[in-house]
């Protein structure tokens, strides 16, 4: 939990501000962390002294006391002497020790029931329980935001902490090695603009960092129970961003649109419309041309004048090519229900795309 590196670190400290050396050892009498070169603990008198009742004693010219985690010995500190200032000094590194000890516990506590949180693997009534150790407020609302990075970067997670750095009501973690999860507490004043500002700013610390990532979120939730319900989303729209909005580096969940009804849609329904809209053929067939006047005729929400001077084509020119259209595929982008088939339908043949690359 602690590691030896941080036990080191602590003595050395202590050491440097009381000129007192100490050895900390583990119940099995191996040495962990020690200011005294070369000094090798009596493993017989640590074992003794960790399996018996007393929480310090002397022995063999040294003041033994134990450091504790939740009623079990932990460690054991040895500090030489057997007066009363020797006593003194290692009564303070055992106390120093077990602060400590209950500091990482607690923050290792907090990061395994916030990733079971995510993970939905916690019972109501355990959720409630442990809220209340951890000292988390079960009523804040929260959303939860994924940012994931196109390779292993672990400067990112740094970038990430360095943002939320003393904001104790945000919890940071990781569930595997590309996406870091932060849950953001949103205040009662607080709404979406403040969650796309904060998008924005992990966003914009990313770039400066030189970090190519995705950033998605999901929507806000009342009760610490629901946020895993954020979190789906949020995975949601990370899925749905890479297949519709792929030039987008920020997607929130609850401007995904049509998207988010076509990715739950299962893929057999799929191949039937698609089979019912284009007879057999594949858009992805369209020549270029073809391809370029439906992208701007729709970005032009369907005005024939607006794409023409676009494309620089004669207006004539467009309504041919999109007679052709029509011809292949039986629809008239000009009406509106049959502009909204088709753009429906693009969206279909998208998503199905990147599920049979997803199989591969």
């Amino acid at each position: 939990m602690v590691s030896n590196q941080i036990l080191q670190n602590t003595i050395d400290g202590f050491k440097e501000i009381t000129g007192t050396d100490v050895c900390i050892c583990d119940t099995d009498g191996k040495v962990l962390a020690s200011t005294i070169g070369g000094f090798e603990a009596d493993e017989r008198a640590v074992v003794g002294f960790a399996h018996s009742q007393a929480d310090s004693q002397t022995a063999g010219g040294c003041w033994f006391f134990k450091v504790f985690d939740e009623r079990e010995p932990e460690y054991v500190v040895i500090v030489k002497g057997d007066n009363d200032a020797a006593y003194t000094q290692a009564k303070l590194i055992a106390f120093q020790l077990q602060t400590l000890l209950v500091a990482y516990k607690e923050r290792f506590d907090k990061d395994n029931f916030i990733k079971n949180l995510l993970l939905d693997n916690l019972l109501l009534v355990d959720i409630y329980n442990r809220t209340k150790k951890l000292h988390i407020d079960p009523e804040a609302k929260r959303s939860v935001f994924i940012v994931e990075t196109c390779g292993k970067d672990a400067n990112a997670l740094e970038v990430v902490k360095g943002i939320f750095a003393g904001k104790q009501t945000d919890f940071i973690t990781t569930l595997d090695e590309n996406n870091i999860v932060i849950i953001k507490e949103v205040k009662k004043e607080e709404g979406y603009d403040e969650l796309a500002e904060c998008a924005n700013e992990i966003m914009d610390a990313m770039k400066a960092a030189s970090i190519s990532v995705k950033i998605s979120y999901g929507t806000i939730v009342n009760e610490i129970k629901e946020v895993s319900k954020s979190y789906k989303e949020a995975k949601m729209a990370l899925d749905v961003g890479k297949i519709f909005y792929a030039d987008d580096d920020i997607v929130a969940y609850n401007a995904l649109g049509i998207g988010r009804l076509i990715y739950q849609l299962p893929m057999p329904l799929c191949r039937m419309f698609i089979r019912e809209i284009f007879d057999g053929k594949n858009p992805d067939e369209f020549d270029e041309e073809t391809i370029t006047t439906i992208n701007k005729f729709f970005e032009n929400s369907l005005n024939v004048s607006e794409t023409s001077r676009q494309l620089y084509i004669h207006r004539n020119t467009l309504v041919y090519r999109l007679d052709k259209i029509q011809k292949l595929t039986g629809l008239d982008l000009r009406v509106f229900e049959d502009a909204i088939t088709f753009k429906i339908a693009l969206m279909v043949v998208k998503y199905m795309d990147y599920m049979e690359k997803m199989d591969y």
